[in-house]
């Protein structure tokens, strides 16, 4: 399973990158807002390519077809590696069989059910993202949809990745590359916390005490 990584922070991403963990960044407005609320998207997205390799999921402030397939062309201009996040609605489904068809690739967002994701597929997308952890907090089960995305995608051949966006927990992100995910979306915050465990810990303590504790050798003459 792939990980994108939600952020617009370059110290984030270096060292992400640098660990050798992710595969790719999540850009969209509501993450820029957030991290950088003063700061112009494009000159965001544009520090972005400059500073890493990575493909990047950007969206365009738009939801009519028109505006998404020119924002969206616009884009392209300065991320060379570019995914374009389209939320998957009436008027924008357009817009996927459009930049899908100009070489663009598209991750379908605001997907909550398999039909949903089935659909964006055949219009073109190359992405399906699922929010997992939204559809849990409406007691819904995330990785359901996953799983049942999967099993529709093996079946059918469809060149399109299975997203998990959202795992906050080490449970919910094991689970969901155990269901088929390709992808996962998770904050430079989860990622670190995917990295530790109370038994690592206590290992690692055990470790360094056994070290401190080792004698010295002499050296010969």
């Amino acid at each position: 399973m792939r990980i994108f990584l939600a952020t617009t922070s370059l110290n984030d991403i270096r060292w992400a990158t640098e660990a050798g963990l992710i595969d790719g960044i999540v850009a969209t407005p509501t993450i820029i807002a957030a991290e950088s609320p003063s700061a112009d998207a494009r000159e965001v997205l544009t520090d972005l390519a400059r500073a890493s390799r990575l493909p990047i999921c950007a969206s365009v402030p738009a939801i009519a077809a028109k505006d998404i397939v020119r924002g969206a062309r616009d884009l392209a201009k300065i991320v060379d590696r570019l995914i374009v996040a389209i939320p998957f609605i009436d008027d924008a489904v357009p817009a996927i069989a459009k930049l899908s068809a100009d070489g663009i690739p598209v991750a379908a967002t605001l997907v909550y059910s398999a039909a949903q994701g089935i659909l964006a597929a055949h219009a073109g997308a190359s992405m399906v993202t699922v929010s997992i952890d939204a559809l849990n907090s409406v007691g819904s089960d995330g990785n359901a949809v996953i799983a049942d995305l999967r099993a529709a995608f093996d079946h059918s051949a469809a060149e399109c990745d299975v997203t998990a966006a959202g795992p906050s927990t080490a449970a919910s992100f094991a689970a969901a590359a155990g269901v088929g995910a390709d992808i996962a979306i998770v904050t430079p915050d989860v990622l670190r916390s995917l990295l530790q465990h109370p038994l690592t810990d206590r290992g690692l303590d055990r470790f360094l005490g056994a070290i401190s504790r080792r004698p010295k050798g002499k050296r010969g003459k």
